[in-house]
């Protein structure tokens, strides 16, 4: 598994960066607050165990393991939501938004790399209605790139294309970490990515590139003549009932919103290690993150239910959704030297168009700015699990760097949820 880096943006492993507004040193204690209701009677004597007590049982071992965690991890707050076959185990909020303000169920939180999923599915629902083919050059559409006549829509879906990550540039990173309140066009985005040339051949190996799906962005846009947030609108975020998902525009975030801290501005301000310090980041921008009409918000519900639509396949076909979730790359992702984004693919993590898979699960785990989630689901068992994350000062180590805990979090809830399809971790 990468190690854990400074970086800001939805990440595939433990990475983790974040940028600033006013620092701010965060303490006291977290308040434990639940949403659920009243807890289900246990089945009669002798008889047998009943779904409510299954699922009662199973949200007394949730709440255990979040409440084992938050301490040892230090999680300022954890929102988590699970069904079993489409019935509720838990919908619960543990912790603080802020100081003395409890965390809620129904409040927003960035998404990060869920809005990838939605990309690539209005791409391959404009395969299946015949509009564009996986194998269709992105010259037909965006000619002016470099390198747009040897990569496909397919590769740029799969983050197979070849072309170097923008946010490992040395400059663009010192500009997000001097001003993370800056909105970025996807055209400056593009210019650090595409004017380098390509890590790999197009197509032979795999990194996680935010410039791949930046540019499969404009390229839907030129398809059909329509901005990405409106084609997200009519074809996923409409007909998934998603009431709590938008993509401004702006870095704006509406009422109640979770609250994001971070440390990872230490260095870069040169705060000495031992030096209180942690940054509110919840309005910082992330326009940065993935393409023009994508940078989205989100809440609990609509996580939870996104997992179980991409999981499903409900807005594709069976041959397009069986596509969507092929694990061609375990054949050929490889490290690079000079490529930190390119690493081998294995049952702990696959890249298929647009989600990722670990072991049985299909999910996304986005992380960035003090925010981390997962939102996954276990085709067969037809069970679904939402988490988000933020964090207190004690989870950043000397450096301001923290993994991926909702990461972390998901792999013990998903084995408390369905031990015979535990996701895999490295020995």
């Amino acid at each position: 598994m990468v190690p854990a880096l400074r970086r800001p943006y939805p990440k595939p492993m433990r990475w983790a960066r974040g940028a600033a507004g006013v620092a701010v040193l965060v303490v006291g204690a977290l308040v434990l607050t639940g949403c659920t209701a009243a807890a289900p009677a246990p089945p009669a004597s002798g008889g047998a165990p009943t779904a409510a007590a299954d699922a009662q049982a199973g949200a007394a071992g949730i709440r255990s393991i979040i409440e084992d965690k938050r301490e040892e991890w230090g999680l300022r707050a954890v929102l988590v939501s699970a069904t079993v076959k489409g019935r509720p185990v838990i919908r619960e909020a543990f912790g603080e938004s802020m100081t003395g303000v409890p965390a809620t169920t129904g409040m927003h939180v960035r998404n990060g790399a869920v809005a990838i999923s939605s990309v690539a599915t209005v791409l391959l629902q404009l395969v299946e209605e015949g509009e564009v083919s996986l194998d269709d050059r992105l010259g037909t559409w965006l000619p002016e790139v470099p390198h747009a006549d040897e990569v496909t829509l397919g590769q740029l879906a799969q983050m197979t294309a070849g072309y170097a990550d923008y946010l490992w540039d040395p400059e663009l990173l010192h500009l997000l970490e001097e001003d993370p309140f800056r909105q970025w066009t996807p055209e400056e985005l593009a210019a650090y990515g595409t004017s380098k040339p390509l890590v790999y051949e197009p197509g032979t190996n795999w990194n996680y590139s935010h410039t791949d799906y930046l540019l499969l962005g404009l390229a839907l846009e030129a398809i059909t003549r329509k901005p990405v947030d409106q084609l997200i609108e009519e074809r996923v975020i409409g007909p998934l009932g998603l009431t709590g998902t938008a993509a401004p525009g702006t870095a704006a975030i509406p009422d109640p919103v979770l609250h994001a801290y971070t440390a990872e501005r230490r260095e870069y301000l040169g705060v000495p290690d031992g030096v209180p310090f942690l940054e509110d980041s919840t309005f910082w921008n992330p326009s940065w993150t993935i393409t023009r009409g994508a940078v989205q918000y989100s809440t609990l519900d609509d996580l939870l239910r996104t997992a179980e639509a991409v999981g499903t396949g409900e807005l594709l076909s069976p041959e397009l959704h069986a596509e969507q979730l092929n694990l061609d790359t375990r054949a050929f992702a490889s490290p690079i030297d000079g490529c930190p984004a390119c690493f081998p693919h294995s049952e702990i993590y696959t890249y298929g168009i647009g989600v990722v898979m670990m072991g049985d699960w299909v999910l996304q785990n986005p992380m960035f700015s003090g925010t981390a989630a997962v939102e996954a689901y276990l085709p067969g068992e037809d069970v679904a699990l939402a988490v988000v994350v933020t964090f207190d000062e004690s989870a950043f180590d000397g450096s301001g760097a923290v993994g991926n805990r909702a990461t972390d979090l998901f792999r013990l809830l998903a084995a408390e949820l369905a031990p015979q399809h535990a996701p895999p971790t490295r020995p």
